[in-house]
Formats: structure tokens, C-alpha cells, sequence
């Protein structure tokens, strides 16, 4: 028996309203279905980015002050003496923030001085003459530090003034976009300007690490003393990193009565509490996703199941006049193909208002076309499949049971 759309415009407007709250149910399933993948994936992306850094077998420990006898630089300079020699190590440093942690600070970095020129927010990473060797992170150009250019200020003479940097190749790249940035001269903070000694490769710094300016770092010539606390950054030799920091923290409890080992970081630890948020972000969509997915197939069951129920007469009726029942299959799955279709468009226009909404909050990519066309295609198979039991009950239907209700 062919089928014609007479009937299934007819069943439709029979019931209308369950009908339009099917539709609507997916047009809102689609447009959550289709930002919340392309956040998700966006969100994908950030955790997939390369730190730069060896985190694998690089920690940091904070060492802080039970008194004011406390030394820093004296302390911090025995440790490193101990540590640099201690088997194992890679290499060691003094620094202050950590990378792919809150624990560091932010300058503004720009051409001219801040009330001249546009600046940009870059994280600010003090380091000694091994700073580079400890963060593993080559030079592309340029040389580094010197311990004859290492800064030691204090609080009585905190000397604002920083004459070398090296910065990242992403922050030079962002500075000089069309010109070499060694040499060339940048103001820190609107402070007096630092002449680019060196550029390194790419990598995360402190404060940054899970923004879209992860890799504009600037790197200054500095030891901190002026407040009773240091950090220290090792980096082992693969797989020595649980012994060579066990040593570490038992040396440095032991070495000085007056320190203590305030915390310590391993930089994988650093890396997966950097993106927690963006982790249960994605798990949360993933996890709304697949609730909306689940109730539109049980609301689109449930309609299957109703027509059912309540046109058994009308399917007794076509089994009479000879329709098979792969006809009444495919009348059923017919009407939810017009059901899906009209809900799909509104999805549509929906799905791309809360896109451009995102975009436009919060700077999130325009939505790419992809993902509707794959949301209808994923929709579209799993709202036929919800039907198909119905449809199957309701072929199953013989005429001579469906006549005796006339």
C-alpha cells in the first residue's frame, strides 16, 4: 500500500499538541546538544595544549620562615647548593611563581609606556642564571642570564628597575609581529624600559596557564627576598622525582630550625588542578547532554506509544484494506519524520542564537555548521530508533482484533 501524506497530516492534527511539545522537546535537545559539543570540544582543546615543560618530572617546594632569623638568600642559596648536587637532579632554581599555578604575578607588558602605547597582560617569572635549565626551556634567540646579572633587592633597596628580559616567542611574536624582537626595548608595569636579551620557546608560566595568553611569559633577572618565604623548582632526571623530592623535603626540615617546607607541587599536579574547572565543565555538559538526549527518546516513545494505543481502530482499518505491516512501520516512523523535521529547523535557529549569544559573552568560536548538521544526523537516528518499537507494536496489530472495536 503506497503511503500518502493524507494520512499522516490526518494523525497529526488529530493530536496536535503532542506533537508540538515532541518538536519543541527537540529543538531544545539540538541547540543544547550542538553548543554544548562545541564547548566541550573547545574545552578539549585547551587541556590539549602543549605547557612546554617537563612536568613529569619537575616540582616545586615553598620554603618559609619560623622566625625572623631567617635568611632567604642565604638559605635558598644553601639549598640550591645541596640540591644541584644531589643525584638525580636535572637542574634546580630559585624562582618566584609557580608555572600552571595561581602562584606568581601579571605585569603588563607594552612598546612604550603604559600611558603611551597598548599594553599586554603577561605572566612575571623571576628567575637565577639556571631559571631556563630548570623550566627546560631552550633559547630560539638570544643568550640568558648571567649570575653576574642576577638582582637580589630587599627591603630597604627594592630597585624597581629591570634593565634585561627574556620573553617568550609568543609575547615577542605579539609585541614585534613584523620585526625581530631581540634587542628592541619594552617597558614592564610603565616602569623604565628592559632591552629582549632572549627569546624562548613557547611554554606556561604562572597565572595564565589556562587563558588564551598562556604563553606570554616575561622572564626577569631576580631573586626575592623581601618577604620570609622562597620557592624552589627541581627538575629530575626521568623517573627520580619521588625520591629526589622525599630527599629534598628531609634535607631542608633538617638543614635550617628556622625554615620549614610550607607545600609542594609536582607540575602534573599543577597541569590537572589548572584544568579542573574546564574538566568538570566538560563532564557536566556531557553529562546534560545525554539527559536531554534520553528524555527526548522517552517522550517520543511515549507519543509512539499513545498513537498506538489510541488509533488501533484506524491501523485495523489499513491491515483490512491490505496494508502490510511494514506500512504501518513506515507510517509511524513517517510522522516522527515530520515531528523531527520541524523541531530540527527550530533547533537550528535556536542552536545559532545561543552560539552567537556564547560568541558574544563569552569569546567563545562562531559555531561551526558541523556541528548542527551532525546534531540533526545524531537526533534524527535516535528519535527513529525511540519510534521503532511502537511502530513495530503497532504492525503486530491483526485486523481481525482491530475491527471488533467499531
Amino acid at each position: 500500500m503506497a503511503l500518502t501524506s493524507h494520512p499522516l497530516l490526518s494523525a497529526l492534527r488529530r493530536n496536535p499538541t503532542g506533537a508540538v511539545l515532541i518538536a519543541l522537546q527537540i529543538g531544545i535537545t539540538l541547540a543544547i546538544l550542538v553548543n554544548a559539543a562545541a564547548i566541550v570540544t573547545h574545552a578539549l582543546q585547551k587541556m590539549d595544549r602543549p605547557t612546554g615543560l617537563d612536568t613529569r618530572d619537575t616540582f616545586a617546594m615553598e620554603v618559609a620562615d619560623l622566625s625572623r632569623q631567617f635568611n632567604v638568600y642565604s638559605a635558598s642559596s644553601a639549598d640550591l647548593a645541596y640540591l644541584r648536587h644531589l643525584p638525580g637532579v636535572a637542574a634546580a632554581s630559585v624562582i618566584v611563581g609557580i608555572p600552571l599555578t595561581d602562584d606568581g604575578g601579571t605585569t603588563t607588558v607594552g612598546r612604550l609606556p603604559e600611558s603611551q602605547g597598548p599594553t599586554i597582560t603577561s605572566a612575571y617569572l623571576p628567575v637565577d642564571q639556571q631559571g631556563l635549565r630548570t623550566l627546560d626551556v631552550p633559547l630560539v634567540a638570544g643568550r640568558d642570564f648571567r649570575a653576574s646579572e642576577i638582582r637580589v633587592p630587599t627591603v630597604a633597596h627594592p630597585d624597581p628597575r629591570i634593565g634585561i628580559v627574556i620573553v617568550t616567542q609568543a609575547l615577542a611574536n605579539a609585541l614585534f609581529a613584523h620585526r625581530s624582537a631581540l634587542g628592541q626595548s619594552i617597558y614592564l608595569g610603565g616602569r623604565t624600559p628592559s632591552t629582549i636579551i632572549g627569546i624562548t620557546r613557547n611554554f606556561m608560566g604562572p597565572q595564565l596557564g589556562g587563558g588564551e595568553h598562556a604563553y606570554d611569559t616575561v622572564l626577569v633577572p631576580e631573586i626575592v627576598t623581601q618577604y620570609a618565604a622562597y620557592d624552589l623548582l627541581v627538575r629530575t632526571q626521568p623517573g627520580k622525582r619521588a625520591v629526589v623530592l622525599r630527599e629534598a623535603k628531609r634535607h631542608i626540615d633538617a638543614a635550617d630550625q628556622n625554615a620549614v617546607v610550607g607545600y609542594t607541587w609536582t607540575l602534573s599536579h599543577a597541569k590537572y588542578r589548572m584544568y579542573s574547572g574546564l574538566r568538570n565543565l566538560a563532564v557536566f555538559l556531557s553529562f546534560l547532554t545525554l539527559v536531554m538526549l534520553v528524555l527526548c527518546c522517552l517522550g517520543i516513545f511515549g507519543l509512539g506509544t499513545f498513537n498506538v494505543v489510541t488509533r488501533t481502530r484506524q491501523i485495523g482499518i489499513r491491515r483490512a484494506l491490505g496494508a502490510r505491516r511494514r506500512d504501518i512501520v513506515t507510517l509511524f516512523l513517517a510522522e516522527n519524520a515530520i515531528t523531527v523535521s520541524a523541531g530540527a529547523i527550530f533547533g537550528c535557529f535556536l542552536a545559532l542564537g545561543i552560539g552567537q549569544w556564547l560568541t558574544t559573552h563569552d569569546g567563545l568560536a562562531r559555531l561551526d555548521p558541523w556541528y548542527l548538521l551532525v546534531g540533526v544526523a545524531v537526533l534524527a537516528l535516535t528519535s527513529q530508533l525511540a519510534v521503532w518499537q511502537p511502530a513495530r507494536r503497532a504492525a503486530r496489530i491483526p485486523p481481525a482484533v482491530a475491527t471488533r472495536t467499531i
